[in-house]
């Protein structure tokens, strides 16, 4: 069981939220300090250009794209894609990107955890940064790593190919913050191929500091979803994998799921139907569109059975990639869940 720490004098408790590398006071990454960089940039009338994550194709990695393209990768500043780069735009969501040529969506689907939590957000993209005030192409983000967090610095040129970016992409074609955070995670980890593939525990991890439990969904107990229910009023982050199949990665089934793929879990409820309480997980796939087609999915004639309040709060029928399926169907469509929470002792 994940238990509180017991609480120190407040004296000491101040030194340890101070001390480097924690939350508070974040190591600087590669030794590179986002103020001093920035200020030294603006003095000399420069953009900032990072020599320690080059813009060049050993921060791609090998293997990750066709030599041909390899060849044809143009890294350029978000003021070369659009006409007014924003870093966030209306605020961060789980809406804003859809995952691009590459094998990252237990990453993604991280991400996609932590939009709900605004703390958890502010930390790992600081709010003093923009295209507007003190631009210089620089920018950083913040990762919990081998025990510490660090704040990790970039410049900003993304690699493109005719145009688009390569990787991830936002819905909001003047919206860059999923693509910079995803470029600072890539520097983080030594390359965007490093990216292609993993385990969406390590993402929940390393952007929030906390511990995590991964269930096995074929031996699932009877009281998980009271415990994911647990979870969502604890703010903890969920997220979950379906099995590999023997058809190539990502093939999609009839039913909409994709094999070898990671989803984000964005919620739980209960409804009644026919009288019976019928308890449902929603779910986020990461591609930002594609989604589960049998019963509880969007177009499902179940929900003419639920009443209409249920019905308007919880139903929407939009491709966005996120969809609702009973925890029976959650059980048997996906393989793990993991559940990362911050200081709460509810996992056993």
């Amino acid at each position: 069981m994940l238990r509180f720490l017991h609480m120190a004098p407040q004296k000491n408790k101040r030194r340890k939220l101070n001390a480097a590398g924690s939350r508070y006071n974040p190591q600087n990454f590669q030794a590179q300090d986002f103020l001093k960089l920035r200020q030294k940039c603006l003095i000399n009338n420069a953009l900032f250009v990072d020599d320690k994550f080059p813009a060049d194709r050993r921060s791609i990695g090998s293997g990750l794209l066709p030599l041909k393209k390899v060849d044809k990768v143009v890294w350029k500043r978000p003021s070369e894609l659009v006409d007014d780069p924003c870093l966030i735009v209306d605020g961060e969501s789980r809406f804003d990107y859809t995952q691009g040529d590459l094998g990252n969506c237990w990453f993604l689907s991280a991400i996609g955890a932590i939009t709900f939590q605004k703390d958890i957000m502010d930390q790992v993209v600081p709010a003093d940064q923009s295209f507007n005030k003190d631009y210089a192409g620089i920018f950083h983000f913040r990762f919990h790593r081998n025990g510490q967090w660090v704040d990790v610095v970039i410049d900003d040129q993304l690699p493109t190919l005719n145009g688009h970016l390569i990787f991830v992409n936002c819905k909001t074609s003047n919206e860059f913050w999923p693509a910079l955070l995803e470029k600072a995670y890539a520097k983080v980890c030594g390359s965007y191929a490093a990216l292609n593939g993993g385990f969406i525990s390590d993402g929940l991890h390393d952007f929030t500091g906390g511990a995590y439990k991964t269930f096995n969904l074929s031996k699932a107990s009877d009281n998980l979803w009271d415990l994911m229910e647990q979870a969502v009023k604890r703010r903890a982050v969920m997220g979950c994998g379906t099995p590999p199949g023997p058809t190539p990665a990502n093939t999609v089934l009839p039913n909409g799921i994709v094999q070898g793929h990671a989803y984000t879990v964005t919620g739980v409820t209960k409804v009644k139907s026919q009288g019976k309480v019928v308890k449902l997980v929603r779910l986020l796939n990461p591609w930002g569109k594609g989604e589960w087609k049998g019963n509880w999915s969007d177009n499902s004639p179940l929900w003419n059975e639920v009443s209409s309040q249920d019905r308007e709060t919880w139903l929407e029928d939009k491709n966005n990639g996120e969809f609702w399926m009973s925890m029976e169907d959650f059980c048997r469509s996906y393989d793990e869940l993991d559940i990362c929470t911050i200081g709460v002792d509810f996992l056993i």
